[in-house]
C-alpha cells in the first residue's frame, strides 16, 4: 500500500481552502486531471482524500458504507439548521428515523401526490403571459416550496410565508460557500454574515414552527412526513426538537433540488434547440394539452432522459463528504482514520474515462442499451447506497410533471449566457438569473 497520495500543495493553516473557495469546480477538475483517481490537499487543516473512480464511490458509499460516517465539520451552523435531521444524523438513530419517514415517501403515495403537484404547477402557469421575461429560478423554487410543505407538512402554505421562506435563503445559502476568512472566523463571533445567518435561521425556524402547529392544530390523521412524527411523538418516540430537525431538513432539502434540475434543465434545452423540440414533441404526443397523470409520467421517456442529463452536467448536489472510521485502502492508498473523502458528483459525472463527450448536452446517452454500458456508480446525482437521498423518486415525479406542463403551454427562449457562472454553497446555483422569455404555445 503506497502511503500518501499526491495532491497541490497548500497554504499554512487554510491549506487549500483558498484555491477551493475561489472556484470549487475547476480546483476539483484541475485535482483529477493532475492527480488521479485519488488525491490529498487540505481543507483548512483538515487531510482531504478526493476520491473520483467508480469502484471507489461504490466502496465508500454502498459496500463498505459503515466504514464511512457522515462528515463532522464541526460547525456550530450546520448543526443549528439541520440538527439530527435525516441528512445529519448516524447509526441506529438514523435507522429508525429513516424506517419512519419511509411511508411518506412510497410510490403508492407519491402517485396520489401527482394531482397535487399538478394543481400547484398550473397556478404558477396561470401567472405567466405570452412575451414575459422571467427569472426562472424564482417561480419554480416558490413552486416546489409549495409542493413539499403540502406534500410533507400536509398543510396548504401562503404566498407571504413562501416569500419569506425565499427571502431567508440566500445568508443561509451564504453562509456555507467556501471562504478561507470564514474557516478562521467562528460561529459565535458577531460577524455581519453570521448576524445575518442566525436571524435569517430564526425566521425559518417560526415558519416550521407555525406549520408543525397547523399540522397538529388540525387533527387530521395522515401518511405525510408531519403526521408520521406527530404520531410518533405522542407515544414519546420524538421530541419537539427532532420535529423541527426533520422538518426543517424537508423544507430546505425537499424543495431546492428539483428546483435548481428544473432551472438547468430549462437553461440546457435553450442551448440546444434539437433536444427542445424533441422534448416538446414527446410532450405534446404524450399529454395532448393536458395535465399529466401517473400513467402519463411513465411515457415521458424523453423527458426523463432530459432530467437525467441534466443532473449528469449540472448535478445541484456537486460533491459529498465522508469520514473515515478507521485506516482504509482507496486506490492504493492509505486513507487514516478520521480523514475527510470527498466523493465529487462534478468530477466524476463529467470524466472522459467513463463518458463519451461528457462536455456534449445529449438526453440519448441514457437509452438502456446505452447506460447499460457505464459503471453503475459513475452517476450518482441522489447519492447511493442506504444513504441515498430518501426523496429521490419524489423529486424525480415532481420535476417531470413541472417540466411537462410548462411545455403545455409554453416555449422557453434563453435570455442569459449559455455559459453559467456557478456558485458553491449547500447546493449548487447560478451566480446569475436564468432569464427565459415566454412564449405561448
Amino acid at each position: 500500500m503506497r502511503a500518501q497520495p499526491p495532491g497541490p500543495a497548500g497554504y499554512p493553516v487554510v491549506g487549500n481552502t483558498y484555491h477551493y473557495a475561489r472556484d470549487p469546480f475547476s480546483f476539483m477538475d484541475a485535482v483529477r486531471r493532475a492527480y488521479g483517481d485519488v488525491a490529498r490537499f487540505q481543507l483548512g487543516p483538515v487531510d482531504t482524500y478526493m476520491v473520483s473512480n467508480p469502484d471507489d464511490v461504490e466502496r465508500v458509499l454502498v459496500t463498505e458504507e459503515s466504514t464511512f460516517r457522515k462528515a463532522d465539520f464541526e460547525d456550530d451552523a450546520v448543526n443549528a439548521l439541520l440538527g439530527k435531521g435525516l441528512l445529519m444524523s448516524e447509526g441506529a438513530f438514523w435507522e429508525k428515523q429513516r424506517r419512519l419517514a419511509q411511508p411518506a415517501f412510497n410510490m403508492g403515495r407519491i402517485s396520489g401526490l401527482v394531482d397535487t403537484m399538478a394543481e400547484k404547477t398550473s397556478a404558477m402557469l396561470d401567472g405567466w403571459s405570452d412575451g414575459d421575461t422571467v427569472n426562472l429560478q424564482l417561480p419554480i423554487a416558490r413552486l416546489t416550496v409549495e409542493i413539499i410543505v403540502d406534500a410533507m407538512f400536509g398543510v396548504s402554505v401562503d404566498e407571504e410565508t413562501v416569500r419569506r421562506v425565499q427571502d431567508n435563503l440566500e445568508p443561509l445559502g451564504a453562509r456555507f460557500e467556501p471562504d478561507p476568512v470564514r474557516f478562521l472566523t467562528p460561529s459565535w463571533v458577531p460577524s455581519e454574515g453570521n448576524r445575518e445567518y442566525y436571524d435569517a435561521l430564526a425566521t425559518l425556524e417560526d415558519i416550521v414552527d407555525d406549520l408543525v402547529e397547523r399540522r397538529r392544530a388540525s387533527g387530521d390523521e395522515g401518511t405525510d412526513f408531519l403526521s408520521l412524527l406527530l404520531r410518533a411523538q405522542a407515544v414519546g418516540d420524538q421530541t419537539d426538537r427532532q420535529v423541527r430537525d426533520e422538518m426543517m431538513t424537508m423544507l430546505l432539502a425537499g424543495h431546492d433540488t428539483t428546483a435548481l434540475t428544473l432551472t438547468y434543465a430549462f437553461h440546457q434545452l435553450g442551448c440546444h434547440p434539437h433536444v427542445e423540440e424533441r422534448f416538446h414533441e414527446e410532450v405534446d404526443s404524450v399529454l395532448g394539452g393536458e395535465a399529466p397523470t401517473m400513467g402519463d409520467l411513465r411515457h415521458l421517456e424523453y423527458t426523463e432522459r432530459v432530467l437525467k442529463e441534466t443532473m449528469r452536467v449540472l448535478p445541484p448536489v456537486y460533491t459529498l463528504f465522508r469520514q473515515a472510521n478507521a485506516d482504509v485502502k482507496l486506490g492504493g492508498y492509505r486513507v487514516p482514520a478520521d480523514s475527510l473523502v470527498m466523493v465529487p458528483q462534478w468530477v466524476v459525472h463529467r470524466d472522459p474515462a467513463y463518458w463519451d463527450d461528457p462536455g456534449a448536452f445529449d438526453p440519448e446517452r441514457w437509452r438502456p442499451e446505452r447506460a447499460r454500458e457505464r459503471h453503475r456508480y459513475a452517476y450518482f446525482p441522489f447519492g447511493a447506497g442506504p444513504r441515498h437521498c430518501i426523496g429521490k423518486q419524489f423529486s424525480l415525479v415532481e420535476a417531470k410533471v413541472i417540466a411537462s406542463m410548462v411545455a403545455n403551454r409554453f416555449s422557453l427562449e434563453l435570455r442569459s449566457a449559455a455559459d453559467l457562472s456557478l456558485r458553491p454553497s449547500l447546493t449548487m446555483h447560478p451566480r446569475e438569473p436564468v432569464e427565459v422569455r415566454l412564449h405561448a404555445r
